[in-house]
């Protein structure tokens, strides 16, 4: 097939990054020879601009650096390094998963401690054995392993799910399948196209999402693939697909401790950071969510136990005190290795701010409140899930809409939120106005 078939293409942007190459070549495809035969670095994607045919391999795709729009550019990226599941036993796998079934950090493979190992990137310079990401160089039967930084433990295999093309794991957010119809029977609209619905659903925001063609997908964390339809009566509709039927990679995320935000931790602690008992998941009293066991299976909502199913800063629940939505929970830090590592390779570590007030209208504001006046928690600004809007951060670059803080993006009276409730779209915060005078 044509050599471009093995690269995601995104339009318009441009990505920073410090390992590249010049050439100047002709077109795409010249291009694409140049990163396939890159030897000062692994090529994991190419930047080509039109007007000065340059070409420019880089060793960053658009997961690992920032990205800017820039016109006259095309960003083609190696699926093969965007992918985070396995085809049979991972051998091509090149995700950047860092960490074992059982949680623990990776080694990286150019060094000798705690573990000296036999497989190195010197001796195997085609297994792709880059930081401590897992990797299957030996081919072994059961998928990608690595060494641990567990000196009582040499090695151990990765939690990496299944590429499952035709079905879909969890709610179906890896599914890169082709189904193109809603479960109705409508054609879905093109995701590059703003006609007959207008979105914020771009590919050049959301480039690990696949937004390809017309294809479902579940690029907001909604129940199952979906897709807007071409009937401009109907926005937007779920579509059929089934569920697979080996088992989800849900067993691998079972850590006993505090690691990064805590999406992985399912140990059994079941009470508030302020004492408050939690409430069980699979009930609607007293407080009723949209949070039920069944419709997500991979998010570990068993009992009562503190979760973290929608990104929050840690896990957390609702509580039995019907005064008391919800609340964090307490859950104690895995070690520090760990929690350096999860801190690199997923979340900026960014000291919280502590402005309780707000000036003006509070366009300005910029702290960390993320409860409404009535109690209710906010929803991720970048979420979709359980309200649809347009105040994303792609569309308002300035006003800092950040995780679910408080914010007024839109020139309101106070800060605001969209809410967690699904039957309550949004609600003022409950935050006091700043006295200027006050000392």
């Amino acid at each position: 097939g044509d050599i471009l078939d093995d690269y995601s293409r995104t339009d318009g942007v441009w990505i920073l990054t410090r390992n590249k190459q010049f050439y100047k070549t002709n077109n795409e495809k010249e291009c694409a020879d140049k990163c396939e035969a890159e030897r000062n670095f692994t090529c994991r994607a190419f930047l080509f601009t039109r007007k000065k045919l340059e070409c420019l391999t880089l060793a960053e795709n658009a997961k690992m650096t920032v990205t800017f729009a820039s016109t006259d550019t095309v960003l083609y990226e190696k699926i093969i390094y965007l992918m985070q599941c396995k085809r049979g036993i991972g051998t091509d796998y090149r995700g950047t998963e860092a960490k074992t079934q059982r949680g623990i950090p990776c080694q990286k493979w150019a060094e000798k401690i705690p573990h000296k190992p036999n497989y190195t990137p010197e001796k195997h310079p085609n297994a792709g054995l880059e930081e401590n990401y897992c990797r299957n160089p030996d081919e072994d039967e059961n998928g990608p392993w690595c060494y641990t930084t567990d000196p009582a433990m040499r090695f151990d295999y990765c939690a990496i799910p299944e590429c499952e093309d035709q079905c879909m794991q969890c709610n179906g957010e890896d599914y890169r399948g082709e189904v193109s119809r809603t479960e109705s029977g409508l054609e879905c609209q093109r995701w590059d196209v703003q006609e007959p619905h207008m979105h914020g659903f771009i590919l050049k925001h959301y480039p690990e999402k696949d937004l390809k063609m017309n294809y479902c997908r579940n690029p907001d964390g909604e129940l199952r693939p979906w897709c807007f339809t071409t009937n401009p009566n109907k926005r937007w509709e779920y579509c059929n697909i089934p569920r697979c039927t080996t088992p989800s990679p849900v067993s691998g995320l079972d850590s006993q401790c505090l690691s990064g935000r805590g999406e992985d931790y399912r140990g059994r602690i079941a009470i508030t950071e302020s004492g408050n008992a939690c409430q069980h998941w699979n009930t609607q009293f007293p407080h009723k969510h949209g949070w039920v066991p069944d419709r997500y299976p991979c998010k570990g909502l068993e009992e009562n136990y503190c979760r973290n199913p929608d990104g929050e800063k840690k896990p957390w629940c609702y509580t039995t005190n019907s005064n008391i939505r919800w609340e964090y929970c307490t859950i104690p830090p895995c070690d520090r290795t760990e929690q350096g590592i999860a801190g690199m390779n997923n979340v900026p570590v960014q000291a919280p701010l502590t402005e309780e007030c707000y000036r003006g209208q509070g366009q300005s504001y910029r702290g960390t409140t993320s409860v409404t006046v009535s109690g209710r928690k906010c929803q991720a600004w970048s979420s979709m899930f359980p309200h649809r809007h347009i105040k994303t951060p792609e569309r308002f670059p300035d006003a800092d809409l950040r995780e679910n803080y408080c914010r007024n993006p839109d020139g309101d009276s106070s800060p605001w939120c969209f809410t967690t409730d699904p039957n309550t779209l949004w609600e003022y915060c409950n935050l006091r106005r700043c006295d200027d005078h006050a000392q």
